[in-house]
């Protein structure tokens, strides 16, 4: 990955080669790169043959099973994401009218960057999930932080594109100095960096001074770590940044950041419930004084980590229903969705058992692919009715407020799309009934067995929270597929002046929908869909992923 990004950088740095390229075939060959970086990560599974990984780089970083499916899921997301940006082709000729062909040379632009800052932040993603240092945990979320911060404002022809790229940047470099506190902390504590070395010595020491310096720096950390995937109370960023951003950057905002940061959190979460049941059962000897003292110290500082993320898990759920009910922005109502998302993988994530490992690797997945095909469904949108006769006067001579001429922004945009692309609409109100829970869909099965595993661990107050906020926010989705299957507006309100120009644009505008996106748009919906009928290739392998953090 980092070779390939040298070399596109030299390629895009040099007039000779950068002429001969076009901005969609950088994007097509970043999409390829992801896709060839998978297919070595799925040819080296026989690694898990080795039990808990394998250490690289004098053990900076640790492959393992885990790592490697999620490297999977990351590429492939991105190839996905980078495919997106031309959704479709557009031939416009109308000699009158010229703004696509005013503004083509800044769109390809943005597509060269994009491809770029894509693939850095991915190499940031990548690394950050198989870090097994403190260092390297570091500089990796920096890598993906730093292209994301960028991907926000790559825009620099929007104001609103500008001001969110800034207020991601600001708050986010807040985090992350959050996050080198508490690293410091633990190391000053415990001199080292190595996160094995460091779980080791936990589980042994009996200085309470070290426990409660290592407790502070890991609490630094998980709340710089929730800052930074918006959970609640921490979160008034991201509704702003994803709803000023373009739609093709929050796509990407709202869904690969938060694997990977999810996935460490996971890890250290793991570990440290896995160092309390080794202190719970040396607990049990009556010789072991100085333990039965360290074990009581160590389990105060669990308690506290198990109940920050239970805490910000409440928030999320109640923060990310009721706010997101007086939404009239698409992109903002879908941040607040992403913040009640997150709090039920954090309630899985809280509780940390077989069961609800399980269901957080599922539900993480199931999010990855709904939200993703959501997004791309609003773009497709976007295209279709930003070039459809409602706004082709309104927008032929004035500039898009977001930057972006084929950006929805509101939800009544969608209004009578049912009748207009019928299939399309369908589609959406699949993926919005999933985000909703409602069954035999793939997004109910993920809800149900995060609250089953709370059930069963016995967190009764969160699992009826989490019940109930599912059902207020069936109500925020169910207002979009209403406003898609409500009639169109009548189109005798338009003067005779509006009407003749609306009839010599659309004849001569196509709109050319790509095979390659609408196959993975159609793949996505039937796995959406279709889930029920053949559940046993993705719940066996979540099975088999949340067994292995019990068995090394």
């Amino acid at each position: 990955m980092f070779i390939s990004i040298m070399i596109l950088i030299v390629a895009i740095a040099l007039p000779s080669i950068n002429r001969n390229i076009s901005p969609n075939l950088y994007l097509r060959i970043s999409s390829l790169l992801l896709l060839y970086t998978g297919a070595l990560t799925l040819n080296a599974f026989y690694i898990q043959s080795i039990g808990s990984g394998i250490g690289i780089y004098s053990g900076l970083f640790q492959i393992t099973l885990f790592t490697q499916l999620f490297d999977i899921v990351i590429v492939l997301t991105g190839s996905v994401i980078l495919i997106a940006w031309p959704l479709i082709n557009h031939k416009f000729i109308n000699n009158n009218f010229n703004k696509e062909d005013h503004n083509i040379l800044s769109i390809n632009n943005y597509r060269i960057k994009y491809s770029i800052i894509v693939l850095i932040s991915t190499l940031g993603s990548l690394l950050l999930i198989s870090s097994s240092n403190l260092i390297t945990l570091y500089l990796s979320l920096e890598l993906q932080s730093f292209g994301v911060y960028i991907l926000a404002s790559l825009y620099r022809h929007s104001e609103l594109a500008i001001s969110a790229g800034l207020k991601y940047f600001l708050l986010g470099s807040l985090a992350s100095c959050i996050i080198l506190l508490g690293c410091g902390l633990i190391y000053s504590f415990t001199g080292l960096t190595n996160l094995d070395s460091i779980y080791s010595m936990i589980s042994i020491i009996d200085n309470n001074n070290i426990l409660l310096g290592f407790s502070l720096g890991l609490i630094l950390i998980f709340i710089g770590l929730l800052f930074k995937i918006a959970a609640a109370p921490l979160h008034n960023w991201a509704p702003d940044v994803y709803a000023d951003s373009a739609t093709i950057i929050t796509t990407w905002l709202t869904i690969m950041p938060k694997i990977s940061i999810l996935l460490i959190l996971f890890e250290i979460q793991t570990h440290i419930n896995l160092i309390e049941n080794i202190n719970i059962i040396l607990e049990l000897n009556p010789l072991n004084n100085i333990i039965n003292n360290n074990t009581l110290s160590f389990n105060n500082s669990y308690l506290w980590s198990k109940n920050l993320l239970l805490i910000s898990s409440l928030l999320s759920l109640l923060i990310g229903t009721i706010l997101g009910l007086a939404q009239t922005k698409i992109k903002r109502l879908l941040a607040y969705s992403t913040i009640s998302h997150i709090g039920f993988i954090l309630l899985a994530l809280a509780i940390n058992s077989e069961q609800s490992i399980e269901a957080l690797i599922f539900y993480i997945i199931q999010y990855t692919i709904t939200n993703l095909n959501t997004f791309l469904i609003i773009i497709l949108f976007g295209y279709i009715i930003k070039n459809s006769f409602r706004d082709l006067i309104q927008n032929i001579m004035v500039e898009d407020e977001t930057g972006t001429e084929n950006d929805i922004n509101y939800i009544s945009e969608l209004k009578g799309q049912f009748f207009l692309n019928p299939v399309l609409s369908i589609t959406l109100t699949i993926c919005l009934f999933s985000m909703a829970g409602i069954p035999p869909l793939i997004g109910f099965f993920s809800k149900q067995f995060v609250l089953y595993s709370a059930i069963k661990n016995g967190y009764y107050f969160m699992s009826v929270i989490a019940i109930i906020v599912s059902i207020i926010s069936a109500s925020y989705y169910l207002k979009i597929i209403k406003i898609l299957f409500t009639e169109e507006e009548n189109i005798s309100e338009y003067s005779d002046k509006e009407l003749k120009i609306i009839n010599n644009l659309n004849s001569k505008s196509e709109i050319e929908i790509s095979s390659t996106n609408s196959f993975i748009i159609s793949t996505l919906t039937l796995s959406i869909l279709l889930f029920v009928l053949k559940p046993s290739i993705l719940l066996n392998s979540t099975t088999i992923l949340s067994l292995s953090f019990f068995n090394f």
